[in-house]
């Protein structure tokens, strides 16, 4: 065990999987002699080789193309790109084609492949640098969606993630990047895709959140129990599937929500989580179900980053809001 960062387990994980499977390469803009633009692949060149690390030129749609004619052909493709906003140069062939890929061939073909990619804001960054549009891609049949909110929680899903039959996109946390450190075992750990995490315990309100915001929330569920609410708080950690059975059960013994993000608001998952909540669980409510979320303009730059995206302050006062109702 030794305590690491977040993109500290992200290395770890790619490490664990080239030495295990041959068949794991990775690409990406500047991934090889420069470790990425964070660092992520620091080193790995040096240990696999070009042929396995494979600098990409300025190009998001060839990466992510080339990376699914290697996915359709029996490797395993670990594709970086540089931030969240840049993959938008690649939704043809994420949407198109990889996502299409084993309904297209009636399961002759998946598609292993997995998009790295920093999301969201907290780190000052110009436009483009700080997107949170995870909606983009839960709407979208084939592509599975994880966000991980802890370095230990990276290392596990991200071996899940390489591992699985089909394209998943990883959305690393830019803010927490090297914020936090905890223990993160140098043995194999795996997450599986798809189930959510119970954080904390209590029986007044269910907080759900992910990502970076998972911290925040915390804090916030922290305060509250000074004043005598107890929260359980929810680690969504796979944003699609959704594990909607523990949300439910979550909300049935509570009877409120509250769920935060740092995406727009309208159209966001928090939406469809609480109309799922709404159409399951009803009869369980005591008061509304509240989103706290970032709010329906491009973020902006640097100076009023901090005015866009949900705080500590924002969150506790939607849970008296819920709690009061």
């Amino acid at each position: 065990m030794s305590k690491l960062t977040l993109i500290q387990a992200v290395n770890q994980a790619l490490h664990h999987e080239m030495e295990k499977d041959a068949n794991v390469v990775l690409l990406g803009e500047d991934i090889g002699r420069d470790g990425g633009v964070f660092r992520a692949t620091d080193g790995l060149v040096e240990r696999f080789g070009p042929s396995r690390v494979v600098d990409t030129p300025l190009s998001e749609s060839a990466i992510v193309g080339t990376a699914i004619g290697m996915a359709a052909y029996g490797l395993r493709p670990v594709a970086e790109i540089q931030f969240m906003g840049f993959l938008y140069g690649a939704m043809e062939q994420l949407i198109s084609h990889a996502a299409r890929l084993r309904t297209r061939s009636r399961g002759r073909y998946t598609c292993p492949l997995v998009i790295r990619t920093p999301y969201g804001g907290g780190i000052h960054a110009p436009e483009l640098h700080s997107e949170s549009t995870e909606a983009f891609f839960i709407h979208t049949p084939g592509i599975k969606v994880v966000a991980p909110s802890t370095p230990a929680e990276a290392k596990g899903l991200l071996l899940s993630a390489i591992r699985d039959p089909d394209p998943v996109l990883f959305l690393e946390p830019s803010k927490i990047y090297r914020a936090i450190k905890e223990e993160v075992s140098e043995d194999e750990i795996l997450i599986p895709l798809g189930e959510a995490r119970l954080v904390a315990e209590g029986e007044d309100v269910t907080l759900i959140a992910w990502g970076a915001m998972l911290h925040p929330t915390l804090e916030a569920a922290a305060r509250m129990l000074v004043k005598g609410v107890h929260a359980d708080v929810i680690d969504l950690r796979t944003l699609s599937p959704i594990d909607s059975a523990t949300i439910l059960r979550s909300v049935e013994k509570t009877g409120r929500a509250v769920i935060v993000h740092e995406a727009a608001r309208s159209c966001g998952l928090g939406a469809e989580i609480a109309a799922e909540i709404c159409e399951k669980a009803l009869l369980s409510l005591k008061a509304p179900v509240l989103r706290v979320t970032g709010y329906d303009t491009s973020v902006p730059l640097p100076k009023s980053e901090n005015d866009y995206f949900p705080d500590c302050d924002q969150i506790v006062e939607a849970i008296e809001q819920v709690v009061q109702f």
